[in-house]
């Protein structure tokens, strides 16, 4: 069997950055488990990860800025045989998208979200993300930024997340099997990304992450279903933690609200009960 194909033409990205690990990762990922590229939908949001609809082959859809989730919850909805995939950055996700993504957590639906975090808005030349460290010296602020920042997979701990992930574009390989985890998940499953940015982000560089990070698939005391463990560790200022960090089996929002859970909306039978509808509209009479 002729094995599938998902690179669609070459990146632009700046050399070095961050996306072309988590590129090779989505590709390995997607290989592994054998996704057929028209069952694979890809929605992408403001930044340079949006540039991933013209790579990777798969249907793809470049939503407003912020605006990933509702539209990856749409199609996930309308047919739930899809594999569903959005992708965010740091910005994206944890500001303007912010509530879309403290909601899909809490549905947990059936999606998975990349979130590509540099620290910083590097489509728009360097400033200050909400993920951006405090002091950060940045153009949008010269003086350092006076902000705690915001931990992604700590705050979707604290709403329920029942698939919490952080991989590395620096480690393609490991990435690739967080992904693949992730894709599996029944519920929604985020998978934070630490990526440099070469261009805007001088500070949070590739050697500053090897030296920052804390591998919890070397720890053989770290149990991935221990709500509090992984609180515990996502607490800690003085590592990064990365790996799987918690997981737990929760029905998803499709099993709860559709007729019937493995197919299409559209060829479901959505004809009212006329006898409800009728009794209903009695009352506005």
């Amino acid at each position: 069997m002729r094995e599938k194909s998902y690179h669609l033409s070459e990146p632009t990205w700046c050399p070095g950055c961050g996306l072309y690990g988590i590129f090779a990762a989505l590709k390995k990922a997607a290989s592994r488990l054998d996704l057929d590229p028209e069952q694979f939908v890809l929605v992408t949001g403001i930044g340079c990860h949006g540039r991933l609809n013209s790579y990777f082959k798969a249907y793809g859809f470049h939503a407003l800025h912020g605006r990933t989730l509702p539209v990856a919850t749409g199609i996930k909805l309308s047919n739930p045989r899809l594999t569903v995939m959005a992708i965010s950055g740091d910005g994206d996700a944890y500001s303007i998208g912010l509530s879309h993504f403290i909601h899909s957590l809490r549905r947990n639906i059936s999606l998975v979200y990349l979130v590509v975090d540099n620290k910083v808005y590097a489509l728009t030349q360097g400033q200050t993300s909400p993920t951006s460290g405090m002091g950060f010296v940045s153009v949008s602020t010269p003086e350092g930024s006076k902000e705690r920042p915001l931990n992604g997979p700590q705050l979707a701990l604290a709403a329920g997340g029942t698939f919490i992930a952080r991989g590395f574009s620096g480690d393609p390989a490991q990435l690739a099997i967080l992904i693949e985890k992730a894709i599996k998940h029944k519920g929604f499953a985020l998978v934070d990304i630490l990526s440099p940015c070469v261009t805007h982000n001088k500070v949070n560089t590739y050697d500053w992450y090897k030296n920052s990070i804390d591998h919890l698939n070397r720890d053989l005391g770290y149990n991935r279903r221990n709500r509090m463990l992984a609180w515990e560790r996502l607490s800690r200022e003085e590592k990064i933690p990365v790996g799987l960090i918690y997981e737990e089996e929760k029905p998803s929002y499709e099993e709860l609200v559709l007729p019937e859970k493995d197919k299409p909306l559209v060829f479901s039978d959505l004809r009212p009960d006329f006898f409800r509808l009728e009794n209903i509209l009695e009352k506005f009479e």
